[in-house]
């Protein structure tokens, strides 16, 4: 089963954590969040239970495009399409450009892990 590993941390911990990458000093260990959010409330609001049924909807049916996806979820396509971007960014679903700017959404993940430490 591939899951998708979530960490939180502040602004100033990621940034860090991103230079020292950058600069060789820091390798990240294979089994360390691939996602970072700043907030359990900017992680919630992303990952809220209507995108959560987005998510298991498309992984269950494998739309063809983002019309049979609005069709399917009652979705408006230009919400669905800005939900779907953003989530995108966050590597949660691939979108592929097809013919006549089709679009397809895919979920690589079966699940989401997120890693939350008792402080920040």
């Amino acid at each position: 089963m591939k899951t998708l590993k979530i960490g939180i941390a502040s602004y100033e911990n990621m940034k860090a954590r991103t230079m020292a990458i950058a600069h060789g000093t820091l390798k990240p260990k294979a089994d360390e969040p691939k996602v970072w959010f700043t907030s359990t409330e900017s992680f919630a609001k992303v990952l809220s239970n209507k995108n959560r049924a987005l998510l298991a909807m498309i992984a269950a049916t494998h739309p063809c495009s983002l019309q049979e996806l609005a069709a399917r979820t009652g979705r408006k396509a230009s919400n669905l399409s800005r939900t779907l971007k953003m989530m995108e960014h966050y590597g949660f679903v691939r979108l592929h450009r097809g013919e006549r700017g089709r679009v397809r959404a895919e979920v690589p993940y079966q699940s989401i892990s997120l890693e939350l430490p008792f402080s920040a």
